[in-house]
């Protein structure tokens, strides 16, 4: 074995996350279909809400929402307000929420580190 991966709990492996990533993009045609996916894994499988730091305050994380431009952004609010935070940016608490390890398959794929030329 290699270097350990930072920030990864045990037992996602990138195995693991491969796997996701082809459940989350298997019938989809464009990325647009792809990010669809993941979206509605993320929405099947997270537990929200869920409380987490963002810039050193407190915010709940009502849900994921699927945005006009194929983003993945976390509806965070704070006392009453409302802010969206891109998916990629969103810092999980620890430990981190039930599902998350969908948030981490679609970071991995947005990272473009994903296998694509071994088509079925």
């Amino acid at each position: 074995g290699g270097a350990p991966a930072k920030a990864r709990p045990a037992g996602l492996t990138t195995a693991k996350l491969e796997e996701m990533i082809q459940e989350a993009t298997v019938d989809a045609y464009d990325e647009s279909e792809q990010v669809m996916g993941f979206h509605n894994l993320i929405e099947e499988n997270l537990d929200t809400p869920f409380e987490t730091g963002v810039l050193g305050v407190t915010v709940t994380v009502e849900n994921v929402e699927l945005t006009d431009r194929d983003d993945l952004v976390a509806v965070c609010v704070r006392e009453g307000k409302r802010q969206r935070i891109h998916v990629l940016d969103l810092p999980l608490p620890s430990p981190p929420p039930k599902g998350y390890e969908w948030i981490e398959a679609y970071r991995r794929w947005a990272g473009g580190a994903t296998v694509t030329d071994e088509e079925e």
